[in-house]
Order: structure tokens, then sequence, then C-alpha cells
């Protein structure tokens, strides 16, 4: 019997989940921002400004596009001056899962806003019976942020980790994150290393059982065409029945999606031990299982369109990359065998 990894019904919607508009550091408003990920294709945007969850929902959404309410929290080491750049931080990605859902989660009255975020201060919506949150970089003080916030309603991703200078024995202790962030769009333009499959290893061989989405983690103030310019490069693709709100993040919440910044993957299934996957043309298209085996189809003739992948009982768990001629390329989420094969 089949076992569809990416839901038979539906449609993919194309989604950008880490964003950045005039709210904080970005360059475009929310609707300019809107407009532009329309004409490229996507329906999707996560409204991630810096510290300060700022509702878009209602004032951007209608039947073609979907603002998610969410925001960007940083918690990072201790120190000031020059040594700023070289410290160790944490980044998160905290996204609302209903839309009603607008009081921000570890809020401090008077601490952590900078830039423009200053000005929208009196517009965040918190529990005025909670004292002050006050963040400490350590893993059990990253923890309590992702508890409280997965306990608040919130999807939490974990972003960029290259850029954010953060070691495997500090991260790999982090628990309760929804995803990982396994292509940063914005922090590969401009140089840094965060197109991290080895990294999403890492958590999985741990056997942390988290999702991978690919982002823009765009502020668009370069021009389209320039080197470093940041938007629509990456993106999740996430099947959904409808595009409404609680549709959207229960298809997140149940891994129905997978992260690109070119490929789209079609078809995603498991049957009679094997992973069958329908997708673009590709060169080459790899299944990993965890420590020391991978499967390879590579296209000789005419480009893969679709691959087969054995999966056996002591595999850790699977996940498929799908290479595009030019390079970019689509990666699933992980798939635990023993959940496969129940």
């Amino acid at each position: 019997m089949k076992k569809y990894l990416l839901p038979k019904g539906g449609q993919f919607y194309k989604a950008n989940l880490h964003c950045h508009t005039n709210v904080s550091d970005g360059k475009l408003s929310p609707a300019e921002v809107k407009k532009l990920y329309m004409d490229h294709g996507y329906s999707i945007v996560a409204y991630t400004d810096h510290e300060v969850l700022i509702p878009q929902h209602e004032n951007l959404s209608d039947e073609h596009f979907l603002a998610l309410n969410a925001h960007e929290l940083e918690v990072i080491e201790p120190g000031n001056g020059a040594e700023h750049k070289t410290r160790q931080r944490c980044h998160m990605c905290i996204i609302a899962l209903e839309p009603d859902n607008v009081k921000q989660t570890c809020w401090h009255r008077s601490k952590y806003l900078w830039g423009n975020t200053v000005t929208h201060r009196d517009e965040v919506q918190f529990d005025d019976s909670l004292p002050d949150y006050t963040r400490a970089y350590s893993v059990r003080g990253i923890n309590d942020v992702i508890r409280r916030a997965r306990a608040a309603g919130f999807w939490v991703t974990y972003n960029h980790p290259v850029w954010s200078l953060e070691d495997p024995e500090q991260f790999l202790k982090y628990e309760g994150f929804n995803a990982l962030e396994i292509y940063n769009h914005g922090c590969v333009v401009h140089g840094f290393d965060d197109d991290v499959p080895q990294i999403y290893d890492n958590f999985l061989k741990k056997g942390t059982r988290i999702y991978c989405v690919a982002d823009d983690d765009n502020h668009c103030n370069r021009p389209e065409g320039h080197p470093r310019y940041d938007a629509c490069g990456g993106f999740t693709m996430i099947k959904a029945d409808r595009l409404e709100y609680r549709t959207v993040t229960k298809a997140m919440e149940a891994g129905h999606f997978y992260a690109s910044n070119g490929p789209l993957i079609h078809e995603l299934w498991y049957e009679d031990g094997e992973v069958h996957i329908k997708c673009d043309p590709a060169a080459k298209i790899v299944a990993n299982y965890g420590v020391v085996r991978t499967e390879l189809a590579c296209a000789e003739e005419a480009p893969l369109t679709k691959a087969t992948f054995t999966v056996k009982e002591n595999d850790a768990y699977i996940r498929i990359t799908v290479f595009a001629k030019d390079g970019k390329h689509a990666y699933t989420n992980a798939y635990f065998t023993d959940e496969l094969m129940r």
C-alpha cells in the first residue's frame, strides 16, 4: 500500500518563511514585499521582522496570498563593542499557528529592540500579567525560549547556523525546533555557507526528528540582478488543501513540504520497502540514509524525472536531494525508517 510522504491531494504553495521589511531592517514595506513575491510565483510569506510580532495577516491576505504572522528572535552571547561580530548567537523564526495568535512570547518591555523596531514597540501585544523575559545564551536558555514559543502556539525554525557562528557542541543540544533552515539564500549570496545538509544530518543522526526548510531571509536592500540580491531565491513548497491560514500551518506541522532553491518535486511516496520520487528534470538524485550509506541515480542520455530508492530495516532515515543541471537543488524532509515501516 502506498504511503504518501507528500499528500496525494491538495496543491503546492510556494512559501518564503523568513522575511524582513521596513518594520525592522528591510527596505520594502510589507505590501511591497507581497507584490514582489506574488510576481515571482509565491503564495505565502511569513513576515518575520526582528524582535516584533506585527500582524500582517488581516491586512495582506486574500484569495491568492497568505501572510503568516511571525517574528525573528535572537539570543546572543554577552559582550560589547567590536567583539559583537564574533559572538555566537541563535536566531529563530517564530510563526503563529493560528491567525489570531498575535501575543508575542518571551517579551521584554525595554530590551532587545533596535533600528526601526523601536518605533513599533507600542504595537506589540503581549501578556501584561507576565514579568519581562530576559534571554540567556546557553543551551538551557535557548531551549526555554523554544519551549515557551511552542507552548504558546508557535512553529519555530532554527536559522542560518553558519552565519550565527554556533558550534555543534551547542546547537545539537537544542530541543524542540520544528525545522532547520537547510538553505538560507540571503546568507549564501553574502558569502556564508548556509546551505547546510551536513548540519541537517548531524541533527538526524543524533535522533532529532526535525524538518527542513529553505528561506530567503530577504532584506531587499539591493536591486534585482545584483549578485547579492537576497529575494526570491529559496523557497519551501507546502502542500495543502487550500490557501487558508490554519490549513497551511497544519500542513507545516505535519511536514507536508519540501525545501528548494530551484527544482520542483511533484510526488513522493513509500511502497513495499522503496521510496519513489517524481521531479523536474534532474542531473542526479541522491538518497541519504544516515551513516555511511547513500544511493545515487545519475542522468546519462536524458535528464532524470523519477527515481526509486530502497529502504532497509537498519537504515536510520531516508532523505532525498534532487540536483538540477545548473547545480540548484531540492531537499525532502527526512523520513525515519521506523515510521515508514509502521
